[in-house]
């Protein structure tokens, strides 16, 4: 769903001074955000929660969900009629409203119709499953992507609103804190602080809903031979590169609502044992390696084809498919969920810090501050908390379990202790 639109009411030139512009585009980066937030926090709670779903459950309230999107957008989102300056009473995007006299190009919203899909899990998980844990990390989440957003396009708009302030008094010509300012990507940095914030507000929320995690063993079933589990997760990685690479109108009008992207791996967490693992690590790396390529080895051409594919596509994803394996079986001989977290978060963090290094054409930070590019202050802040999770999953958390993990004997139990995101240790 397009939000650049919604940005720019905060921060560009022609909104310079009017406060009621700012408002309302913060408001719409509020709503967006906690929309946007509050669905990864739900089904981060069920995953985590004490309270059982079964894979029918799950696929019935994706398609309530896919349900009350089209009833949302209708009601919410629509009319839309570009052509005859006909927009939604609430829009959130460029309006003629704030531009009279100017030749827009209004993108259509979605937010409404997801809004209408997030109160349904949140009925769905407070009164239907009476789920305490899913229900507090979906508050959680909403107020997370809403400050997040909100206060992080804040760093942008000041710099827009305020241009004076970072070129004088400590940040005078020719002073270190001017030559580092100066290369700013004010995008970047609102991007940089929204995920900053949302990520503390919600790391907040599941510290403190700790004690409503699963933390015993259970005996989940799988649903799924191994056959399926594979044929199902071929199906998704095509149509997913598809979406990413390809531009195909009748498929991207299905892709594009994302629930519908979302629904064949959700399930498919629930119901096997390989998707878990597949979706955590390759099948997440696949995307990035893939737009990475697409930047270095045809946009810029900074490298052979041949070497571009290998280094920053056949490698990585390599990786990240063996340690998806690797896991699983550790999972089935007890590994605990800890340890599961522990390499996964290792490995994802220096792989996507690498390839997104790469797309912006290594921005070291070491060089001298006039050699500096505009994405090298993020690199720097990057780096400061690529080595903080280094060292945070290899020095913490060692002790062993006081518990003795159970262990089953029916190939079609899910070992207890495998990852999975119904369970924790």
């Amino acid at each position: 769903m397009t939000y650049d639109q919604t940005v720019g009411l905060t921060h560009e030139r022609e909104f310079i001074g009017n406060s009621d512009a700012l408002a309302w585009g913060l408001a719409g980066l509020f709503i967006k955000g906690s929309i946007w937030i509050a669905f990864a926090s739900a089904f981060l709670g069920i995953g985590l929660s004490r309270t059982k779903y079964r894979p029918t459950e799950i696929t019935s309230l994706l398609l309530l969900m896919i349900f009350l999107l089209f009833l949302g957008v209708f009601l919410i989102n629509r009319p839309f009629d570009p052509a005859n300056e006909i927009l939604p009473k609430v829009y959130f995007s460029d309006h003629w409203f704030w531009e009279p006299d100017r030749e827009l190009k209004p993108r259509p919203e979605r937010w409404g119709g997801l809004l209408c899909a997030l109160i349904g899990v949140i009925f769905y998980v407070s009164l239907i499953k009476r789920d305490k844990l899913a229900q507090m990390l979906t508050l959680f989440g909403f107020l997370a992507g809403g400050f997040g957003f909100a206060l992080g396009q804040c760093v942008q708009a000041f710099n827009a609103w305020h241009p004076d302030y970072f070129r004088t008094g400590f940040f005078d010509e020719g002073t270190t804190a001017r030559m580092i300012v100066r290369n700013f990507n004010w995008q970047s940095m609102m991007e940089t602080s929204f995920g900053a914030i949302w990520g503390a507000i919600l790391g907040l929320g599941v510290w403190l809903n700790r004690g409503l995690i699963q933390t015993e063993t259970g005996d989940d079933n799988v649903e799924l031979s191994s056959g399926q589990e594979w044929l199902l997760i071929l199906v998704h990685v095509v149509a997913l590169l598809t979406w990413d690479f390809l531009s195909y109108p009748a498929f991207d009008q299905f892709a594009d609502h994302a629930i519908t992207m979302g629904f064949l791996p959700i399930f498919g967490i629930m119901a096997g044992r390989f998707w878990p693992y597949m979706v955590a690590l390759p099948i997440v790396v696949l995307p990035i390696a893939g737009k990475t390529i697409r930047h270095i080895v045809y946009g810029t051409q900074h490298i052979e084809p041949d070497l571009g594919w290998l280094v920053y596509g056949v490698i990585p994803v390599a990786l990240a498919l063996v340690l998806a394996l690797v896991l699983y079986f550790a999972g089935n001989q007890g590994q605990s969920g800890r340890q599961f977290a522990r390499w996964t978060l290792l490995f994802t963090a220096w792989v996507f810090f690498l390839l997104n290094f790469a797309f912006f054409e290594f921005s070291w930070p070491w060089v001298p501050l006039d050699q500096w590019t505009d994405r090298t202050p993020n690199t720097v802040l990057f780096t400061i908390a690529l080595f903080g999770i280094t060292l945070v999953t290899l020095l913490y958390g060692w002790r062993k379990p006081t518990t003795t993990p159970w262990r089953s004997a029916d190939k079609n139990v899910r070992a207890p202790l495998q990852f999975h995101p119904r369970q924790s240790s």
